[in-house]
């Protein structure tokens, strides 16, 4: 620990402080803010934006950025309204070709980006703008589509789980999940002669997690429940985890975001590898949108309006992912929009104006973008050294 603070490399140490004096600071003027009813709709409001966070890291992470992801979200639930209200198409069908859809467009950006070479910025930023107007050009005059309030998408976030034996059991079932692995993991490095985490640390690790799982769902539980949206939100973060830091693909992500040239030279395809961090962003945006659509039961022009591109971003940033690549994980977007919405939680209760929040924010960004570039510095002097 004291060579990564001599480091400057926290991890998310900054990010979790902040969220802390976000909600000591909130508490403080407003009793409402930790109230169960409260932190179950924020629970719930930081799914859309924080799955667009997740492939906006996944982009973030080899040096790059995604311009479009707002206006795929915005597509995405426009393309779902439009194909299952005006078209009858089944919700299951029009949920797989929206995400489809993101994914497709996603492949376009990385394909122009990587093949053409048209800096990732400029592609897409012309999607940002392309999509926008497909949405808009799906939603017609009234800039709208309604859709089932009881429906498979609006299910999505409006869906709890009450029952104390089937909450209780989900919030087991991550800490258990987690001492497996690490004893696994332990077991496999021992016998072949690696270093190894101590057991103890294992178990110290797993009890803080339970700790943090089934406060969690104490607390959800004397409201309405454990949210099915924040559910599915927090498998994606593990899986995306897992897929970043234990397979070869995910090596080859974060080796690019170190060095294309080293990269290359170590053997990593460099175009598939961009192209496909790029399907990523451009699949979770879909999906997202889809969340964004459930909360409100209708499709419309919000995620395109560039709110969620821009609080996906600094969720992202804000979180700990390095702007300049190859450091940050999928737990960046859980703790960035976790303070981004505490903060417009906050604020909401306050009954402050929106404009306020903006610059906090904004502000918030700005200070976590400063300690990014001074940890870059920091290394780049080291390695002169």
């Amino acid at each position: 620990m004291r060579r990564r603070v001599h480091e400057r490399e926290l991890g998310p140490a900054p990010a979790l402080l902040a969220l802390a004096v976000t909600w000591i600071v909130f508490q403080s003027l407003n009793e409402n803010f930790l109230s169960p009813r409260n932190l179950s709709v924020l629970s719930v409001e930081i799914v859309g934006t924080g799955m667009v966070a997740v492939g906006v890291v996944f982009v973030l992470l080899i040096g790059e950025i995604d311009l479009s992801v707002g206006s795929l979200a915005g597509l995405s639930g426009a393309l779902f309204a439009a194909l299952n209200v005006n078209h009858g198409m089944p919700e299951g069908l029009a949920v797989l070709v929206a995400v489809a859809c993101g994914a497709a467009a996603g492949a376009v950006h990385g394909f122009v980006f990587t093949k053409i070479g048209v800096p990732a910025f400029v592609v897409t930023l012309a999607g940002l703008l392309a999509w926008n107007g497909l949405m808009l050009y799906l939603l017609g005059p009234e800039s709208s589509i309604s859709f089932s309030d009881d429906g498979l998408v609006a299910e999505l976030t409006s869906h709890s789980f009450g029952s104390a034996a089937v909450t209780y059991g989900l919030a087991a079932l991550g800490p258990l999940a987690y001492l497996l692995v690490c004893l696994r993991d332990r077991a496999r490095r021992g016998a072949a002669g690696m270093p190894y985490r101590a057991r103890g640390g294992i178990w110290v690790r797993t009890a803080l997690l339970a700790l943090v799982s089934f406060a969690t769902v104490y607390v959800l539980d004397r409201f309405e429940g454990l949210p099915l949206a924040l559910l599915i939100f927090l498998g994606v973060v593990i899986a995306a985890d897992l897929f970043l830091r234990r397979t070869v693909y995910g090596r080859q992500v974060m080796a690019l975001g170190s060095g294309v040239e080293a990269a290359r030279r170590s053997g990593v395809d460099v175009s598939r590898v961009r192209i496909a961090v790029f399907v990523v962003s451009g699949t979770l945006a879909a999906v997202g949108g889809l969340f964004v659509a459930s909360r409100l039961t209708s499709a419309t022009q919000v995620p395109g309006s560039g709110m969620l591109l821009i609080n996906a971003i600094a969720a992202a940033v804000i979180g700990g992912t390095s702007l300049f690549g190859g450091r940050g994980s999928t737990w960046s977007a859980l703790l960035g929009v976790l303070i981004i919405q505490s903060i417009a939680s906050g604020m909401a209760l306050l009954g402050v104006q929106s404009a306020v929040q903006f610059m906090i924010t904004g502000g918030v960004l700005l200070i976590a973008v400063i300690f990014d570039s001074l940890a870059r510095r920091a290394a780049e002097t080291r390695g002169r050294v």
